[in-house]
């Protein structure tokens, strides 16, 4: 019975690789002409989307081993990112010809021969809104531009494109982001390439939305080369995740839909601390001889499977009518869903993953 909903067994994640080929056009056509794009692979690392973001973008972001030689498939040229890079790592980034965006004086004295370099700068500026801030404030990402010189010096046996200036995780501010990416370009004196990273913001409540307009005032200074890195921006859009509904209860004056599934699988409603909708999809079979749990005109809070308080994908959430052996599909979850759920508790079982072609 429950196969027959979406196409097979429950719970599943779907992802339509269209959409990511439609955000990284949408993304180049508001910026600046010749700005190149690297897909995010930690975003979505799923075939299907690498697969797709490689056929639309100029090259492939990647933070680990495991992730530049699973995009080195793709043929296209790899970035390296990353505060913790093993000599392993450092060497097969330069054999594999990656251009590396190094975090520090130890790890550039690290890198083996001759590499191809963006020295990665935690600027002295006003921290962007989003939700993970990474320069402006203390972190431990880049150099300190204090260290700029020296770094420069012990940087000479390399090729230095330029700097590497990611600042932020999910800004949902557009013209905040363009002014940083501006200010970026308006600052570097280093090379002729400014990776002004991702933090193209999704808002998973759908409430907001990132204005790609606000990238239209940009201005490209003379023999200098924009380089942005989005993930989320990109594959939030193009993924699904759909649960069953395992039971209809209320405790303490609260009605709980219990699902086949959880933050194992997706866990950004608990790690962010909000609510992600979802839309109902009814089933009507029904195989008991017993009256089926339901609740009608009433908010509902959505726990998962695990024997945990925690595992919760939604509170309160207003629904007309839901019934045990529904389905409930929360949609934009196709980045940072399964790539950062914890998969190994309670030896659980993974989701199906289902392609839309």
């Amino acid at each position: 019975m429950r196969e027959t909903v979406l196409g097979g067994p429950l719970p599943a994640y779907v992802y339509d690789p269209a959409i990511v080929g439609a955000r990284i056009d949408a993304l180049r056509q508001a910026l600046p002409a010749g700005t190149r794009i690297a897909y995010a692979m930690k975003a979505n690392g799923h075939p299907s989307i690498v697969d797709a973001a490689a056929h639309a973008a100029d090259a492939i972001e990647v933070a680990s081993a495991g992730e530049l030689e699973a995009a080195a498939g793709t043929g296209k040229p790899l970035i390296l990112s990353g505060p913790a890079k093993p000599d392993a790592l450092l060497q097969r980034a330069v054999e594999r010809d990656a251009v590396i965006n190094v975090e520090s004086l130890h790890e550039l004295r690290r890198i083996p021969g001759r590499a191809r370099i963006c020295l990665r700068v935690n600027r002295r500026h006003p921290a962007l809104p989003g939700r993970h801030r990474m320069s402006g404030v203390p972190t431990q990402f880049g150099f300190a531009e204090d260290d700029l010189d020296e770094a420069l010096q012990a940087a000479q046996r390399h090729e230095v494109l330029g700097v590497h200036l990611h600042a932020v995780s999910n800004n949902l501010d557009a013209e905040a982001h363009a002014a940083y990416i501006q200010g970026c370009l308006e600052w570097s004196t280093i090379g002729h390439v400014v990776n002004a990273g991702g933090g193209f913001g999704v808002d998973m409540t759908g409430q907001q939305a990132f204005d790609l307009a606000a990238l239209g005032d940009l201005s490209l200074p003379a023999g200098k080369t924009l380089v942005v890195e989005p993930g989320r921006y990109v594959a939030a859009p193009a993924g699904w995740y759909a649960v069953e509904v395992l039971d209809i209860k209320a405790s303490h004056g609260t009605w709980f839909a219990v699902v086949k599934g959880g933050t194992h699988h997706f866990r950004l409603p608990a790690s962010w601390g909000y609510s992600h909708p979802f839309t109902v999809l009814e089933v009507d079979e029904w195989p008991y001889p017993w009256k089926r749990p339901e609740v009608v005109d009433a908010q509902v809070t959505v726990a998962g499977e695990q024997c945990n308080p925690r595992d919760v994908l939604a509170r309160d959430e207003p629904v007309t009518r839901l019934r045990a052996g529904d389905v409930l599909l929360f949609a934009t979850t196709g980045a940072y869903g399964w790539e950062v759920a914890h998969h190994g508790f309670l030896r659980l079982d993974p989701p199906a993953f289902r392609i839309v072609t």
